[in-house]
Formats: C-alpha cells, structure tokens, sequence
C-alpha cells in the first residue's frame, strides 16, 4: 500500500513561514500543525465577504485525502458506507459518503470523487476509509495523497473569480460537479462546493503550483472587492450559518468506542482524543449523532449491507431528533456577558464572548462545546456550533433536538456553563434550517443569471 507521493506534500509548501497565506494577516494561531493566518481584516468582514463579493480559503490544505483504486473498488466502497450505489457514478462527479459504527454512530463523512474507472479520491473519509480498506480482502488498494493544494472560493463573485483565473466557462457546473481546468500554468479541478452555503467553488491541483494558484486566485478575489479568508472565519463561522454540521465543531467521531480494533489503529494515526466541555459534557455519548440526528437520513440506504445497517433500520423507523438552527435570546447573552465584569463570583461560570463556535482557547486544549436544550426543565436536544450569524445579527448555533419541538417558533432553552459550575439557561428559538437562505444558496442558485465571461 502506497503512503506517500512524489511531490513536496503539501502542508510543507502552502503553511510554511513564507508562503503567500501570510500576506496581510493581522493575527496568527497555531492549532497543532503549525502557525496559520486565523485573521486578515476582522471575522464580520470576512464572513460577510462570502455574502457580498467573494472569499478565499486556504484551511482545507490540511485535509486527508485519500485514493481508492483497484478492479474491487466499487465493491469495497458499497460494503462501508451506509449509501451506494458508487459503480453508477460518471468520472468527475462526486458523492456525501457516509461511514457509521455498529451503533449507527457517524464515523466518517466526507466527500468522494470519481476520478476515473476504478478510481476514487475521498476527502475527510479517512484515515477511517483506510481501516477499513486494510482489512477488506478485497483487490483495492489505497493511497494517501499529500500532494495536493485545496482552495475555496465562495461568495456571489465567486464565479466571476474562477472563470478569470481558469480561463473556462464554468457556468455549466451544478451543485456538486467538478471539471478540469488550467490554474497557474498546470492542470486543476474545479468543484462547484464550499461551506458558507453561499455560491462557492472548490479548487484543487498539484502542489508544485500551490503558491502561484493562490496568489492568482487572491488577485482576482481582491480585484472584486472579496476578501482572504482566515482560519477563524472559515472554521469556526461558516458552517453553521451555512446549515452543514461538522465533525469537531458539531459532532465528533467515536473512534474509540466502535471496538478495539478501530481503537487501536486510530490511537496510531491520531493518538489523542477531542475533549467536551459545556452543561451536556457529562456524557461522552451526547457528541455523537447517527444521520437521522442531523438531516443525513436521506443519504441511508438498506439494499446493500454495511456496518450500523441494522441499528439504522429500527431508528429510521422513528427518529427520535432532527437538525434545527437555535437563535439565541439576546438579552440573555448579554446577561452572560456582563457576569465576567462583577467580580470573581460572578454568576456564569463561562465568559461569552464574539468568540464563533468554538472559542480560541478550546482548540488549544482540543475541546468542542456542547450544551444541552430544555423545555420546561426537560433535556430535549443538544446544542452545538454556537456562533455570531453577521449575516441576520444574531447568534445562533445547530442543535439536534426531539421532533415535536423542531417547528420552526418553538421556544427553549440552552443550559449554559460548564458542568460543576454555575449555569444560566439561555432563552432560544427554533429557526429555519438551514439558517442562511439567501439569493446565493448554493445548491439552488442558478448561474445563467452571472453573464459568462468566456465561451
């Protein structure tokens, strides 16, 4: 099994202290790999980019990439994930792949692209897609791609920006269908996806051109009036707004509770666990959702077998919780706010701030938050992902909530404060999901209203 690439990988090309990504960033953070630009104007600037002109991400260069090949590689894929049928694909389309445990509990989701014949390349599906390929017996081989750069552009402009660095008429690109294109001298692939829930593309190539391509595509970004994007924003504003839970920030992967087996692979390839805080840490379980929890119940199918098949089926029969956005009651955060300023007995144990999602300091521990929602003192759901929406002037967050409180109206709370220390419970409302409906919706917006510029 190949584990590596002739190229320069690519963290060692577009993360390194010269890179072009540093270029005007105003403060930098280091979350585990390295230092990164987590800001280049303000995070109200940046994420409203994305909804007024256009901006440009350089995050995902960290991603796992993954290839599959080999004579059994639609079979190996059919056998895994809770959705097929992965031999219907046509090259240059793309797929949600799901992976679940034995529970039903998500352990994998991501994005898979047919290549060609025989070939598939996923993003964020392994090191678990790896497992499990080790252990198939199939023809099917694997291979980890380090070598790749991976950029997103998203916002109204952003098609304007992409068809000018690439040359190409790409208005005939759907939701979710990639092509090839030229990009700084080399070729690049295009794929009509981003995380704001705004227009946005994808763009990906070799990392012999990382620099080049990134500087072409901030050129054109600027020369629109968008704006580069830093780690903040695009981690911790973006996905919640844009209604696309999120391992990590929304959910976390039980890696360690599918059996001994996973267990002892991912303390080799990861060998650290995420921790909780917030008033639903108590249980390690609250943080892992099946897809029927939030909104990927639609992606299960049972014509074929595949790990947690049988625990989907009795919960697809009634599914206990849904996805909703939650706003929260503004005075009631401000009430929060101010207890960090009367004294060190205020009443709230944890500050809240502008911080989005998940604050700084979590991700220097490796924590994400979650909290549980009530109504009339009752646990009912679970609340994560809280952050500012600069879009609506509101804040908000995802929750997985029981069904008969998920109508849009419907009034709870959020239990705030870490457990063991003084908590307040935030009023909050039930809000469309997902939350940002605007014009630009990605998976909708129709691009023949964008005069082409080549073709």
């Amino acid at each position: 099994m190949a584990d590596t690439n002739t190229g320069t990988p690519i963290g060692q090309v577009i993360f390194a202290p010269d890179s072009p990504i540093f270029a005007g960033s105003n403060v930098q953070t280091n979350i585990g790999f390295g230092w990164l630009p987590a800001e280049y104007s303000t995070t109200r600037e940046e994420s409203l980019a994305a909804r007024e002109t256009a901006s440009l991400g350089f995050v995902l260069n960290n991603s796992p990439v993954y290839d599959v090949t080999g004579p059994d590689a639609v079979p190996f894929l059919n056998s895994v994930a809770v959705n097929r049928d992965f031999g219907l694909m046509k090259d240059g389309s793309s797929k949600h792949m799901l992976i679940c445990n034995d529970d039903g509990f998500i352990l994998a989701d991501g994005l898979l692209m047919k290549v060609a014949e025989n070939h598939f390349r996923a993003y964020w599906l392994a090191p678990v897609l790896d497992f499990y390929l080790r252990g198939s017996g199939m023809n099917v081989e694997g291979t980890w791609v380090i070598d790749e750069y991976f950029f997103q552009i998203d916002g109204p402009k952003s098609l304007e920006v992409m068809e000018q660095v690439t040359g190409s008429d790409l208005h005939d690109l759907r939701f979710g269908q990639n092509k090839e294109v030229q990009l700084a001298g080399d070729t690049a692939r295009v794929h009509r996806l981003g995380m704001s829930g705004a227009l946005a593309y994808e763009v990906h190539g070799h990392s012999s051109v990382a620099r080049e391509a990134y500087e072409q595509l901030r050129a054109a970004v600027e020369g629109v009036g968008g704006r580069p994007q830093g780690f903040w924003n695009y981690s911790l504003v973006n996905h919640t707004n844009g209604g696309y839970p999120n391992q990590v920030i929304h959910f976390l992967p039980p890696y360690r509770d599918s059996g001994p087996e996973l267990a002892a692979f991912m303390d080799q390839v990861i060998p650290f666990d995420l921790g909780l805080h917030g008033s639903a840490a108590d249980v390690k379980t609250n943080a892992f959702v099946t897809p029927y929890d939030i909104g990927w119940g639609y992606l299960v199918n049972f014509d074929h077998e595949f790990p947690g098949k049988e625990a989907l089926k009795r919960i697809a029969e009634n599914p206990a919780r849904t996805a909703v956005t939650l706003e929260w009651n503004a005075d009631d955060i401000g009430e929060i706010y101010s207890a960090q300023f009367r004294g060190k007995d205020s009443v709230v144990y944890d500050r809240m701030s502008n911080d989005p999602v998940i604050a700084i300091e979590d991700y220097a521990v490796g924590r994400m938050r979650i909290d549980y929602v009530r109504v009339d003192g009752k646990d009912v759901g679970l609340a994560t992902g809280r952050t500012p929406s600069f879009d609506y002037g509101t804040m908000i967050s995802l929750a997985w909530i029981d069904r008969e409180f998920a109508a849009e109206g419907t009034e709870v709370t959020v239990l705030w404060g870490d457990v063991g220390h003084p908590q307040f419970e935030i009023r909050a409302t039930v809000a469309r999901f997902p939350y940002y409906n605007g014009k630009y919706r990605n998976e909708t917006f129709d691009t023949s209203e964008i005069p082409r510029l080549h073709g």
